[in-house]
């Protein structure tokens, strides 16, 4: 059975509600290998100290479900 568009956004909804702290300890867990992967490219040290520097300073920002869902909705309604 189909579901209709706004029970596809309501369980699109619910799966980011429920994966919102696991989504923000994997970003923290990825930092490190970010920091890695942009010290093996072709960059100077101070580009490279500068994005660590903006790597550690960086945070993760919880996604606004409500924003998700307008936009998801919007844009498979084209």
């Amino acid at each position: 059975m189909a579901l209709s568009l706004e029970e596809m956004v309501t369980k699109g909804k619910s799966k980011l509600t429920n994966k919102a702290s696991t989504m923000k300890s994997n970003y923290d867990a990825a930092k490190s290998d970010m920091k890695k992967s942009y010290s093996e490219l072709p960059f100077g040290p101070n580009i490279k100290a500068a994005y660590n520097a903006a790597i550690d300073a960086a945070s993760y920002h919880t996604p606004d479900v409500e924003k998700w869902a307008r936009n998801w909705r919007r844009k498979i309604s084209r």
